[in-house]
């Protein structure tokens, strides 16, 4: 099962995946994280040009063609062949981010953008995208006091976060089968409970031939 975590900067996925993916092993499943950009050696690299605050000059459609030679890496390298063993897969965003951040916050075309998807992708699409909720202008601060990693996206205006935010909600409502949305101004114990309790209602019960 291929799962995402999506949403606004500050929302807190990355600190959630890694406790989601040991109760998962805990549980009996055979769980691999990743994220986005990144989660290849050669998609590692692609990040460190997309993230790195010195590259003010970066035309939106490089940003764009960057993240999908990212993707499309870690998609190939890592995701099919994880997914085609049985495993389940645990990504920290996915073609989703693009559609929210160059589309909705950039205003880049969606049509042009969904067909760039599908060809980065392979066409293959999450099972289920968990959305992180939360307000703009909490996250920010939560990116600037929290110690991580401070780069060129979470520098943009509020008012492009805020349309990240929107487009978000937006794509969620156009999918409510596949998007699940988790408050994420609640407290992180809380968070993390409803994330367990909403991926174990998706998935079917772990093989007990299989290791964790």
């Amino acid at each position: 099962m291929f799962i995402t975590l999506e949403g606004p900067d500050g929302g807190g996925k990355t600190s959630q995946v890694g406790p989601l993916a040991d109760f998962l092993r805990q549980a009996g499943y055979r769980v691999l994280t990743t994220r986005e950009p990144g989660g290849t050696p050669i998609g590692d690299r692609v990040r460190q040009i997309l993230m790195d605050l010195g590259n003010v000059e970066m035309h939106p459609r490089t940003e764009i063609l960057l993240f999908q030679a990212s993707r499309a890496q870690l998609v190939e390298q890592v995701i099919r062949p994880h997914l085609a063993e049985g495993w389940v897969v645990l990504c920290d965003r996915y073609a989703d981010s693009t559609l929210a951040y160059q589309g909705y916050g950039q205003g880049g075309d969606l049509h042009d953008l969904h067909a760039l998807l599908d060809f980065a992708t392979g066409g293959l699409k999450p099972d289920l995208t968990l959305l992180l909720d939360v307000d703009p202008g909490v996250g920010i601060t939560r990116r600037k006091t929290g110690g991580g990693e401070w780069n060129r996206l979470d520098a943009n205006t509020l008012a492009y976060h805020q349309r990240v935010r929107a487009g978000y909600h937006e794509l969620a409502a156009q999918d409510p089968a596949r998007w699940v949305m988790v408050d994420a101004s609640l407290p992180p114990d809380e968070v993390q409970r409803q994330l367990r309790q909403i991926v174990l209602s998706r998935l079917p019960e772990p093989s007990p031939s299989r290791e964790a």
